[in-house]
């Protein structure tokens, strides 16, 4: 009997038959060969029907394989260093498991509004395949970086009783007999765990009630959000840095076959090394204005603003003290100059935008109910939050990455739908 195997681990089994479990991605024919185009989930590799090697039967049932038909394949493994894995099945037997018909994406050019709603099965190509595998690989590179660097996995709650940021764009539910929201952040939660653990991070879905439609937006997303005891914007910006060089070159070491795949520049993605250049809010404008911008100090940056910053650097870069009136409520003052705030946005390179934004947290029970008191938010509702000033406050850092503008800047993707296997965004909440 055949040894069972996937596609990934076919390098263990050179000069042995094998049986695959797999789908058709495409396939064609040279008069007496058959080639079948296979993939599992794990990868792809090239299956060779000879006429004169096999049973009428095997040829008679490769030749009616259609896209995304499934089978069981079987063969013998050989090394082929013209094909992309590196080898090739020379096919032995086929056993049928189902015959598709009329597969809605064909190899020809489909709108994205169509593929959209073949979301269940655009998921199938080898391009977006891949994507999801280097999603994967992010993931996993987060996590290694934080559970090896002191820092604990905490879940902040989904449901909320008000917003962690002050903001209105919120999904507003019925829990049971009071209002609740779908969480826009963990921070205040995870800013409770630090206070318990001293380093902590949240992985979990957060949701925006924006009506934006850009390629940078989804309604919902996935967040990664470290909150850091003891520790001050400078220690912040250091963690940030490391963090972001670990995971792109984790990517870059562990998913090479995939970035190639989708046709990325890895040369870029080498470069993004530790330490990254940094640039206040003024020095920002200043250049802003340089390059033709009409923005007035006080304005928040929008995505033009930021693409033309990050063109000056290979690197991300982080733009640091921005005014406290356009910033939340928690962030903590300069102490040098109060109408700023310690606080940087980490904008990625090759017009990307943001990808994490931090601060130093407030820490002086004093000032945060003054800040609750300009942002009229209830102190009731923040009682819990105030707590965390009042019984052993010490000065406390964090940040939040969105996952999804993450993935788009390292595979160099055009929309930030691409990302996420089932993407929500304003218009779309099917399939």
């Amino acid at each position: 009997m055949a040894t069972k195997s996937v596609i990934r681990n076919v390098n263990q089994h050179v000069g042995e038959t094998v049986t695959i479990g797999a789908w058709i991605n495409n396939k064609r024919s040279s008069g007496k060969i058959q080639f079948l185009q296979l993939r599992d989930g794990s990868g792809y590799i090239q299956g060779v029907v000879v006429k004169s090697e096999v049973s009428e039967q095997v040829w008679d049932d490769a030749k009616s394989l259609t896209q995304e038909s499934s089978l069981y394949v079987t063969g013998v493994i050989r090394e082929e260093p013209r094909s992309q894995s590196g080898y090739e099945m020379t096919v032995t037997g086929i056993e049928i498991i189902h015959l598709t018909e009329n597969y809605p994406i064909t190899p020809k050019e489909h709108g994205v509004d169509y593929l959209m709603d073949h979301r269940h099965l655009w998921l199938r190509t080898q391009k977006q395949r891949a994507i999801m595998v280097i999603r994967a690989e992010i993931i996993r590179a987060v996590q290694a970086y934080f559970d090896t660097n002191g820092f604990t996995l905490v879940d902040p709650p989904i449901l909320t009783p008000t917003s962690a940021e002050g903001t209105t764009n919120l999904f507003h539910t019925k829990y049971f007999e009071e209002d609740a929201y779908l969480t826009q952040s963990g921070q205040l939660y995870m800013e409770a765990a630090a206070m318990a653990l001293g380093k902590v991070y949240s992985f979990g879905p957060t949701f925006r009630a924006e009506k934006s439609k850009t390629r940078r937006h989804l309604i919902e997303f996935w967040m990664i959000e470290p909150e850091m005891a003891f520790t001050d914007h400078e220690e912040s910006l250091q963690v940030q840095e490391q963090f972001i060089s670990y995971v792109v070159q984790s990517v870059v070491k562990n998913c090479r076959q995939e970035l190639e795949a989708i046709g990325r520049d890895i040369s870029k993605l080498e470069a993004i090394q530790a330490p990254f250049p940094r640039i206040t809010y003024d020095e920002a404008i200043e250049f802003l204005h340089t390059q033709g911008f009409d923005i007035p100090w006080g304005e928040d940056f929008g995505a033009p603003h930021e693409t033309a910053i990050a063109e000056k650097y290979d690197k991300p870069v982080f733009i640091t003290h921005y005014p406290a009136g356009i910033k939340a409520f928690y962030m903590k003052p300069d102490p040098n100059r109060p109408e700023v705030v310690l606080c940087a946005d980490m904008i990625a390179p090759e017009g990307y935008g943001e990808i994490i934004g931090g601060s130093q947290r407030i820490d002086d029970p004093q000032l945060l109910e003054e800040r609750f008191k300009e942002h009229e938010l209830s102190m009731e509702t923040y009682q819990w939050y105030m707590d965390l000033r009042k019984y052993g406050t010490v000065p406390h850092s964090g940040f939040g990455l969105g996952l999804e503008r993450t993935v788009a800047w390292i595979c160099g993707l055009d929309h930030v739908r691409e990302t996420i296997p089932f993407p929500r965004t304003l218009y779309r909440l099917y399939p």
